[in-house]
């Protein structure tokens, strides 16, 4: 019987492997998906002693980085967090920042890596990054409006790139949030997805509104049905006063992390809570215990819905910023950082977070 590890980034990297264990499985009917996970678990194996290596010389590395590869975006959501920070798209990273960023990560051991914005696809050079960077799995956040045939013809290439579509239920939830039309472009999507066999996933913005549904077990299956393999469930982070009432209960976030573990148990599909259950490892795993986020100027910072950082990639090294006094003491409250209203405990404590910014 192997035994788990004890210490709560085991715990972490332990998830991990069997999150690929998991996509290994359910893809056994698709020799070449199949075949490709087999492989990350091992890529994942050999980045999880890598980041050992680097945790015994003191440098905290992260199993998993968030990039906002732009602030950019061809829709305009309601609530949309990257909107509201209203940042200076002129002061994004060029392509040449991004390769040594994701160059550093690769040598650190991080093997996966979120590319969110705005929305990524704005941006030509994408997929031609992602494209030299084989043994890096990199879900790909997307509204789905921007994908055409030639963005496909690549995405059926490129395994280790995951087109994960954001959806806010059926059509009501999603043009009401998104803007009209937007559902049936999914649908369109969709549909040319499942066609080329390319593994997918869906991310959900799981709101007090939409909740019931989101969670409910027959909307999952039928989108398994539409070919829909890995589902991420994003509690929504308020961004201003007047739509606070759109987090989750109490209630909602226990239900949710119940009936999530549920589909694990007993749906073939892969399923993705964020924050999740962040106590199982010990609180917030923000700040490079378990992940950190990069955004579109380059800044390190310890989470998406922590938008504060006292160090640049356009300046150091990964390696260098992981070490930086600011995430360094995120990392040393994280048993005082639990999940809190809004889902992230950084964003409920942004007022401490900001003194202890240098």
């Amino acid at each position: 019987m192997t035994i788990q590890p004890d210490d709560d980034i085991g715990r972490f990297d332990w998830a991990i492997k069997d999150l690929f264990n998991d996509a290994w499985r359910i893809t056994l009917k698709n020799p070449a998906q199949a075949f490709f996970f087999l492989k990350a678990v091992r890529t994942q194996r050999r980045a999880a002693r890598v980041r050992r290596y680097w945790s015994d010389k003191g440098v905290q590395v992260p199993a998993v980085m968030i990039i906002s590869v732009t602030n950019r975006c061809n829709l305009q959501c309601v609530g949309c967090y990257a909107r509201a920070l209203h940042r200076n798209p002129a002061s994004e990273m060029g392509e040449p920042e991004l390769r040594k960023i994701i160059r550093d990560a690769r040598a650190l051991g991080v093997a996966i890596i979120f590319l969110a914005g705005g929305e990524p696809l704005i941006r030509s050079d994408v997929l031609k990054i992602t494209g030299d960077f084989p043994d890096i799995i990199f879900p790909l956040f997307t509204n789905g409006v921007l994908l055409d045939d030639e963005r496909f013809r690549i995405l059926k290439r490129q395994k280790n790139v995951i087109p994960v579509l954001s959806l806010e239920g059926y059509q009501d939830e999603t043009d009401d949030r998104r803007g009209n039309g937007v559902y049936e472009r999914l649908r369109i999507t969709i549909r040319k997805i499942k066609r080329l066999g390319i593994f997918w996933g869906i991310s959900f913005t799981v709101t007090s509104l939409n909740f019931s549904l989101v969670v409910n077990e027959g909307y999952i299956k039928n989108l398994l049905v539409e070919g829909c393999r890995a589902f991420f469930f994003v509690e929504y982070v308020p961004v201003r006063d007047d739509t606070e009432g759109l987090v989750l209960t109490e209630e909602q976030k226990a239900q949710m992390v119940r009936l999530v573990n549920g589909f694990r148990s007993q749906i073939a599909g892969l399923f993705v809570m964020f924050p999740g259950d962040e106590e199982e490892y010990g609180g917030c795993l923000s700040a490079g215990r378990g992940f950190v986020h990069v955004n579109a100027d380059g800044g390190l910072e310890p989470c998406p819905f922590a938008p504060y950082s006292d160090v640049s990639l356009k300046e150091l090294t990964l390696k260098e910023a992981l070490q930086s006094e600011f995430l360094k003491k995120i990392r040393d409250h994280h048993n005082e950082l639990k999940e809190t209203a809004g889902g992230c405990a950084l964003w409920a404590k942004r007022d401490w977070v900001r003194t202890i910014l240098p």
